[in-house]
């Protein structure tokens, strides 16, 4: 018992459209089944109990996924944004150019890249000249970011652009409320104490002392999601339960921020990372991946960091 289930029955005494019998469907939660019927419950809290004379079919039903799991690729991406304030953005119908205003070190792609999710409002093609536009005007290659087997990354390669090859990316959704029961208990109370530093809504914790730290990972609150990013361990420091300290630490401030959905992005051919996140209760949600016009040159100088 406790399967969810979708009964169809017959309506005793009623007639169809057809002018046969009259049907319908009970979508619930099977309470209980015995020999001359079953009770289900309805999602509003309604017992129905069906006699098994009246029943026509029945199948069990999978269980519905996440509210968080149901969001758009494109919405999902769009919570990125809180991590780079500092980033130029303008729309392209739902596509949404990005442009590091004073960027620091190698540019990050998802920053320095045209969100490709959606419609542009225009052609295609019309869509990624203004895309190349734009970059040009900022002395940047033009790069998009499609969500992997896409509509719009079709379209990208029919119009003669071409994947990047590096920085393929899967975004992965989880409850922060689950991480934080999945985590070890050492994980708030590590052997090398971790500090927090919080700048409006976000927050950098590192492990170690002066200016290069053993661990040390970033995050920023966007309404009730929290993104998570550049979550490292020196590997000499590995397996001493430090990644999982720096989580622990930016998912207690996040919480505390009213923050119930965490993300990230995992790199496509990082199976550790994976193993990682998903012993914490994080699941794929989509995979993206990066486009430029024509053959991509190893000596470009656009993004490459991601």
């Amino acid at each position: 018992m406790g399967q969810r289930i979708v009964v169809r029955r017959v309506l005793r005494g009623r007639t169809g459209p057809s002018g046969g019998p009259a049907f319908t469907d009970v979508l619930g939660t099977c309470l209980a089944w015995d020999a001359d019927s079953c009770l289900v419950e309805r999602a509003d809290g309604e017992k129905v109990r069906i006699a098994l004379a009246d029943v026509v079919s029945g199948k069990p039903v999978p269980p519905r996924a996440p509210a968080r799991m149901r969001v758009s690729s494109r919405d999902a991406e769009a919570h990125t944004a809180a991590l780079w304030p500092g980033v130029e953005t303008a729309p392209l119908g739902a596509w949404v150019l990005r442009s590091e205003t004073r960027p620091s070190g190698r540019l990050l792609k998802r920053a320095n890249s045209c969100l490709a999710m959606g419609d542009p409002d225009r052609p295609v093609p019309e869509a990624l000249a203004t895309v190349a536009a734009f970059y040009a005007e900022r002395g940047r290659d033009p790069l998009v970011q499609v969500e992997t087997g896409s509509e719009v990354e079709a379209a990208v390669a029919a119009a003669g652009w071409a994947p990047l090859g590096v920085g393929d990316a899967e975004l992965w959704l989880a409850s922060v409320s689950r991480v934080r029961r999945a985590l070890p208990p050492s994980a708030t109370a590590p052997a090398t104490p971790v500090e927090l530093s919080v700048t409006g809504s976000r927050a950098v914790v590192s492990a170690g002392s002066g200016c290069d730290p053993v661990a040390e990972g970033h995050a920023a609150v966007d309404g009730d999601w929290v993104g998570l990013h550049g979550v490292t361990v020196d590997p000499s420091y590995r397996r001493r339960g430090l990644g999982a300290a720096v989580v622990a630490r930016l998912l207690g401030w996040a919480a505390e921020q009213g923050a119930l959905t965490a993300w990230l992005h995992v790199e496509a051919e990082n199976p550790g990372g994976q193993a990682f996140w998903e012993r914490l209760g994080f699941a794929a949600h989509h995979s993206c991946r990066y486009y430029v016009p024509g053959a991509p040159s190893s000596a470009s100088a656009g993004p490459v960091s991601r």
